[in-house]
């Protein structure tokens, strides 16, 4: 199979700072290790509009840089030594390939590389580091694509990135969570992925927290068993309480992001039980630590779809445990990218995930 690849190509780019413009690129060209990707679809997530807004440490220059890091293609170029994939592969990416020679790396941490945003060492982080997939074509190595099974299309496909994030929160709380009780506060994108991921490996009662009633009632459909709404519940802590008999939940996962969403996470959970926290903080968090301590919490952290879990979660897909299709609300071409991110930002028509479409 043969793909005839243009040399140039139509692409984002970020010119400062909420400046985002279209523009002609030359396509890339993969290296050692890589292939080249003819995007057919990009997600757009929280992490873009804090990229557009903010900048992010690492990031190419202005002028020139491509962000975009949840997004799926086909194989048209191989680059040297690549055997392990095929031109005309179906493939989702997993934004993060770390250096693969520092001691996290060696240790499968990836997404806690030591040499983070140093391309000379190996390391490279789509969408963030380098050019990412809001353009026609995009390069990446092979140690960061998966194929993707024949029952998943391209837009589904976009979705790993954000179910891997959640599957690997909880992986990191130890995974085996069949029995257990999980509240989930703040149901967004990532907070509905952790209520699926959930209700897939098996939790007792799964509890979901937040203030959109619209979002609430998708995690009922998503699979969650109670939904606590805090815009009308005077004391949720002790609805989480009353749910759990008194004892509180043994796995919380924090995806909010706020002073008042971490405080409700380490009330709400069952002495030496563990908080995981899947969000980003805006600003810095005030919280009674005493609490944790002499609970016996303990505290995780996660940072984007570590330790293989976008494979897991393709898997998890394919067999019909984890369903893209209603978060995945709204799709724009490439051309309405600001529309897309309007519709994204401003939660538009019900908007979750939104997907540009090159």
């Amino acid at each position: 199979m043969n793909f005839e690849i243009p040399n140039k190509m139509k692409a984002l780019v970020l010119y400062a700072k909420d400046d985002v413009r279209m523009a002609e690129k030359p396509v890339p060209k993969p290296g050692p290790g890589e292939v080249l990707i003819k995007v057919e679809a990009c997600g757009i997530c929280g992490t873009d509009v804090k990229i557009i807004t903010k900048g992010m440490p690492k990031m190419p220059p202005y002028g020139d840089f491509t962000f975009g890091h949840e997004w799926a293609g086909t194989v048209v170029a191989l680059g040297e030594t690549v055997d392990e994939f095929h031109v005309g592969d179906r493939v989702a990416i997993e934004a993060h390939k770390g250096c693969g020679r520092c001691d996290n790396c060696l240790a499968g941490n990836y997404t806690a590389c030591l040499n983070y945003g140093r391309l000379d060492k190996g390391h490279r982080t789509s969408g963030m580091t380098v050019d990412g997939g809001f353009a026609e074509y995009a390069v990446q190595h092979i140690n960061s694509i998966y194929k993707i099974p024949d029952n998943i299309s391209f837009v589904e496909a976009t979705y790993v990135t954000t179910a891997g994030c959640a599957l690997y929160a909880i992986d990191k709380v130890g995974g085996y969570i069949s029995g257990d009780t999980v509240l989930i506060i703040g149901p967004g994108p990532i907070g509905l992925s952790v209520v699926q991921g959930a209700k897939a490996l098996g939790a007792d009662k799964i509890i979901l927290v937040g203030t959109r009633a619209d979002r609430l009632a998708k995690g009922m459909e998503l699979g969650a068993t109670h939904t606590i709404n805090i815009r009308e519940e005077a004391n949720p802590v002790a609805k989480v309480m009353e749910i759990t008999d008194g004892k509180g939940a043994e796995k919380v996962f924090e995806c909010a992001g706020n002073t008042e969403s971490f405080e409700l996470a380490i009330k709400s959970t069952k002495k030496g039980g563990d908080v995981c926290l899947v969000s980003f903080y805006k600003e810095p968090v005030t919280a009674n630590l005493d609490y944790v301590v002499l609970n016996q919490i303990t505290l995780f952290s996660v940072r984007g779809e570590g330790n293989s879990n976008c494979k897991r979660a393709l898997s998890l897909m394919s067999q019909g445990r984890i369903d893209a299709k209603p978060i995945m609300t709204h799709t724009f071409p490439l051309e309405e990218f600001h529309t897309g991110l309007d519709y994204f930002v401003n939660r538009k028509d019900g908007a979750m995930k939104v997907v540009i479409i090159p």
